[in-house]
């Protein structure tokens, strides 16, 4: 195997400890090197091969790195991408890529200049329910899908102190949190739709960011429903297809995130793998016998993205995430929101 990756992680807080230190830690083609944090060692106490870095400059002087994981306040990643691509390091974004897509636009520029890696942190292609989605869509058991609903909603009705992602900055707010990855996810199934339509609110009181949002992208032969809430003790469906030969419902979330906030690495055959009770539903007319029963879900894998990432860099090969797609996810964004500004639908 070609050496590994040496990677610095631009941050250690609570997207650095889920969703990246233990991939790059247990993923032999990458060698997690260094990690900014400006306080404190708990990297080092988790990770004691790592070296601390008090600066982003240090990090981006270390002549080592070869990748840089920006993972950062949203309103920080694209000056941070573009300081690391212009140290000539290939770079792996959080989501949301950016908060507006002329930014999206001119690091992607800027990556092919320099000859580099730009890549989106979309691990949600990855999910065991989108995993079965995708699947279902390809093997056409609903035949052409008219109707497409994606829901992420969660129960919290209170503000989270002491957090940027209730302040009221670019990028903070549900929409852009969550509704990256659904965006992201349809932009997978069907491409970009020809207009959108949002509306956007603050529900909880003393509120400071869209805490709710429903948005929905039309195409010539189907309507797709996003929507997501903090105000959701009763959840939606996660997913929702209804196509001209059958429908698919399914509920709950992939369990990766979960393990991963309680410890566990990810490893193992049986790594992403769903409960049984969460499975999703599939009722359709096969040439006139109607059948219903249940969908196992795929394993979910975010080892997948960090695979995918190491080929675009090391082989040289076409990634999966590809930046053009997701700076076209921001660009929904903006458009969701001009709509709900405007009330009325944006044309793309």
């Amino acid at each position: 195997m070609t050496d590994p990756i040496k990677t610095g992680l631009a941050s250690y807080g609570m997207s650095g400890q889920v969703f990246h230190a233990p991939f790059l830690d247990t993923d032999e083609r990458f060698t997690l090197l260094s990690v900014l944090q400006r306080q404190g060692d708990q990297a080092r106490q988790d990770y004691p091969q790592v070296q601390i870095e008090r600066s982003y400059n240090e990090l981006l002087a270390n002549k080592e790195l070869e990748l840089i994981v920006v993972n950062t306040p949203n309103h920080l990643h694209y000056l941070m991408a573009k300081e690391a691509l212009e140290a000539d390091k290939h770079v792996l974004v959080e989501k949301p890529f950016t908060t507006h897509y002329s930014e999206a636009e001119e690091l992607i520029q800027l990556a092919r200049q320099k000859n580099k890696v730009l890549y989106g942190y979309q691990n949600r292609r990855w999910d065991s329910d989108f995993l079965t989605v995708k699947k279902i869509v390809e093997a056409d058991l609903l035949g052409n899908i008219v109707y497409y609903e994606a829901n992420w909603d969660r129960y919290r009705n209170y503000i989270k102190p002491n957090t940027w992602k209730e302040e009221s900055r670019n990028g903070t707010g549900m929409l852009y949190d969550l509704g990256s990855h659904l965006i992201d996810q349809v932009l997978v199934l069907f491409g970009p739709p020809e207009r959108v339509q949002g509306s956007l609110r603050t529900n909880r009181a003393q509120g400071q960011v869209v805490d709710y949002f429903d948005a929905k992208l039309f195409y010539p032969e189907r309507e797709v429903a996003l929507r997501g809430s903090y105000l959701a003790m009763e959840p939606r469906p996660r997913f929702l297809l209804q196509g001209v030969r059958g429908s698919f419902v399914k509920h709950g979330l992939d369990p990766q995130e979960d393990a991963l906030k309680l410890g566990r690495k990810p490893q193992g055959a049986d790594w992403g793998t769903e409960d049984p009770g969460i499975w999703g539903t599939i009722h359709r007319d096969e040439q006139g016998l109607i059948i219903r029963g249940t969908v196992q879900s795929l394993p979910g894998d975010y080892r997948g993205l960090f695979a995918d990432l190491y080929a675009a860099i090391r082989e040289k090969e076409e990634p999966y995430v590809k930046p053009g797609q997701v700076g076209t996810g921001i660009r929904i964004i903006e458009a969701i929101i001009a709509s709900d500004e405007e009330k009325k639908s944006i044309l793309l």
